[in-house]
C-alpha cells in the first residue's frame, strides 16, 4: 500500500509540474506575441533601430510575465480588502515604467523614443494581464464544471450499483421462497413424488444460486434455468402444466438482468397455472429483431384478476432493474391473453 501511494503522488506531482511548464510556455509564447504587435504599432514614429524596439518590448513583455507570474504566488495571504487578479494587474502596470527606466539607463537612445515606448506599454500590458485574468478564470471554472460532472457521474453510478445491488439481494429470497412453497405444497399432498422432486430442486439450487448475484447474464444462460424449473414445476404438477419453447438463435447471446425469464416464467406458474382448476400452457417466445430483442412469456391460466394490484414484487423489481440498467430502452408489459391467460412482454435492446 504504501509503494502504491508513493507512486501515486510521484504521478501527481509529475502531472503538476507538466501543467506549470504548459502554463508558463503558453504565458510567454502570448508575451512574445503582444510584444512583437506592439513593435509593429510604433515602428514607424520610433527613431531607432528596429532591433533595439523589439529587443526592448521582447524584455517588457518578459518582464510583465514574471510580475504576472510572481504576484500569482506571492504574498500567499492577501487581506481581504483586495484580490489577487488586482494585485497583478497593478503589479504588470507598475512593472512596465520600472523596466523602461532601467533600459533607458543601460541602453543610449532618443528620449522620445522611450517615452513612446513607456505610452504604449503601459496602456497595453494592464488590459493585456487583465484578458488573461479573465481566461484563466474561464478555463478554471470549465474545470471545475468538469471535475464536478465527473464526480456527479461516479456519484450516480455507485447510487444505481447500491440500487442494483438491492434490487438482486431481494430477487433471491424471493426466487428461494415461492420454490420452497412449491415444494411445501407437494409433500403436504403426500405425492410419492415430492423425494424425487426434492433431490432435483437441490440440484437445481446448487446452479441457480450463484447465478442471482451476478450483474449480467445471457438468454442461453436463463434458458438453462428455465428448463430444469419448468421440468420441476411438471412433476409437481403432470397433469396440469404444459409449456413449450420458441427461441430464436440469434438471441442468446443477448444480455439481460439475471432471472428475467427465469421471473417471466414463475410468475406465469405462481400467478397464472396454479390459481387455475384447470391448469394451463406456457409458451416462451424470444426473437432478435435487429437491435432488439422481445422476450415474451404467455399462459392460459388463471388470468388478470380485477382485485390485482400492481404487478406483483417479481415482475415489479424486474422491471425496475430493466429500468436502472437500460432506462427508456427498455419496458415489460403486461396484458390480458384471449380467451384467458396472461401475455408478459420484456422489450430490451440486444446487446451482446
Amino acid at each position: 500500500m504504501k509503494v502504491s501511494l508513493a507512486a501515486m503522488s510521484e504521478v501527481a506531482t509529475a502531472a503538476r509540474s507538466v501543467g506549470i511548464l504548459a502554463k508558463t510556455a503558453r504565458r510567454v509564447a502570448v508575451a512574445l506575441a503582444v510584444a512583437i504587435g506592439t513593435g509593429l504599432l510604433i515602428v514607424k514614429p520610433w527613431r531607432g533601430s528596429s532591433s533595439l524596439l523589439f529587443l526592448s518590448t521582447i524584455i517588457l513583455g518578459l518582464s510583465a510575465t514574471t510580475a504576472f507570474a510572481f504576484f500569482e504566488v506571492w504574498p500567499r495571504r492577501l487581506p481581504r480588502w483586495i484580490e489577487r487578479w488586482v494585485l497583478q494587474v497593478v503589479a504588470v502596470g507598475m512593472a512596465m515604467p520600472v523596466t523602461i527606466f532601467v533600459m533607458h539607463r543601460l541602453i543610449t537612445g532618443e528620449n522620445h523614443d522611450w517615452l513612446i515606448l513607456a505610452f504604449t506599454s503601459i496602456l497595453l500590458a494592464p488590459w493585456t494581464a487583465l484578458a488573461a485574468v479573465v481566461r484563466e478564470k474561464e478555463a478554471f471554472a470549465r474545470h471545475q464544471k468538469l471535475a464536478f460532472a465527473l464526480e456527479r457521474s461516479e456519484l450516480e453510478r455507485q447510487a444505481l450499483d447500491a440500487r442494483l445491488h438491492l434490487l438482486r439481494a431481494q430477487v433471491a429470497p424471493h426466487f428461494l421462497f415461492n420454490t420452497l412453497a412449491n415444494v411445501q405444497a407437494l409433500v403436504d399432498t403426500g405425492s410419492p413424488q415430492a423425494s424425487t422432486l426434492l433431490r432435483s430442486l437441490i440440484e437445481y439450487l446448487r446452479a441457480a444460486v450463484p447465478q442471482l448475484h451476478e450483474p449480467a447474464a445471457t438468454i442461453e444462460r436463463e434458458l438453462r434455468l428455465v428448463r430444469p424449473y419448468l421440468e420441476l414445476m411438471q412433476m409437481r404438477m403432470p397433469d396440469r402444466l404444459q409449456y413449450a419453447m420458441n427461441v430464436d438463435s440469434s438471441a442468446l447471446k443477448v444480455r439481460c438482468p439475471p432471472t428475467t425469464l427465469l421471473t417471466l416464467v414463475e410468475n406465469a406458474v405462481r400467478h397464472g397455472i396454479d390459481p387455475s382448476e384447470e391448469g394451463g400452457r406456457i409458451d416462451i417466445d424470444i426473437k432478435r429483431l435487429g437491435e432488439r430483442c422481445v422476450v415474451r412469456v404467455t399462459d392460459t391460466g388463471a388470468g388478470l384478476h380485477p382485485s390485482a394490484n400492481g404487478l406483483g414484487t417479481g415482475l415489479t423489481t424486474l422491471r425496475e432493474r430493466l429500468r436502472l440498467i437500460f432506462g427508456d430502452a427498455a419496458h415489460l408489459r403486461l396484458t390480458a391473453g384471449a380467451p384467458h391467460g396472461v401475455v408478459v412482454e420484456v422489450h430490451m435492446p440486444a446487446r451482446t
